[in-house]
């Protein structure tokens, strides 16, 4: 498998600087972090840069989308492997440190979820600047916390990053778009595209209409400008 270095004033520049050369998207790459900047996150400047190693996987590792994933019951679902108390408490460090950074005094809250191990945010000041415009910077964050979880980790981790409820708002409101959207292309028979999502949000879409009588939904486009298209059901 392919392998690069790649180096930026922070990690996530680093692996934007990877992502760059090998021109794929985040979810094509494992990151392996090997140097972190001497001092200073997000965009702040270090005396040290951080360093990055990229490794390539084959086109059969990309995750599939919702729509066309194969079902799997609940209960056949593998458990989330058990994070390491070191990797766990490295990551809330790092957390902390950020958000030391941007003049937070924030406290974490672990619980154990289908989709990994949530690290809920909590405290005092304007938590909105660690969530962003509909959550993006949360996001990235996620990203990060997830690459230093995992370097300290000797099994995969998976770390979902949520602060104040964060999440469950923005999985309702998604909910509640996707009904509306779908009584749109009902009553107009012409279909919707929503803008550029993450995946995870296109998931919830994709979930909520999956099951819908005269709808369907699917996903168009490559990463990061990847949207979920509603159209009516045909036959």
């Amino acid at each position: 498998m392919k392998k690069i270095l790649a180096s930026g004033k922070t990690i996530e520049d680093a692996v934007r600087n990877g992502l760059t050369e090998l021109q794929v998207s985040a979810e094509r790459v494992h990151v392996t972090v090997l140097d972190k900047p001497s001092r200073g996150l997000f965009g702040l400047i270090g005396v040290r840069a951080a360093k990055v190693e990229l490794t390539l996987l084959p086109d059969t590792a990309v995750t599939v989308e919702p729509e066309t994933a194969p079902a799997v019951p609940a209960a056949d679902k593998p458990a989330a492997p058990a994070a390491s108390t070191d990797a766990i408490l490295e990551t809330e460090r790092f957390i902390i440190e950020v958000a030391r950074t941007m003049g937070l005094d924030i406290t974490i809250a672990r619980n154990d979820s289908k989709e990994g191990l949530v690290l809920a945010l909590s405290g005092a000041g304007d938590l909105g600047m660690l969530i962003g415009r509909r959550g993006q910077t949360l996001d990235a964050l996620q990203y990060l916390v997830n690459i230093v979880a995992n370097r300290y980790s000797n099994s995969h981790l998976r770390i979902v990053l949520d602060a104040e409820d964060f999440r469950e708002r923005r999985r309702k409101t998604l909910e509640d778009l996707s009904d509306r959207l779908a009584g749109q292309v009902i009553r107009t028979r012409k279909e919707v595209v929503l803008e550029p999502m993450a995946p995870h949000e296109r998931k919830i879409i994709h979930s909520q209409l999956q099951n819908h009588g005269k709808v369907k939904t699917f996903s168009k486009g490559e990463e990061p400008n990847r949207r979920v298209v509603i159209t009516l059901r045909h036959g």
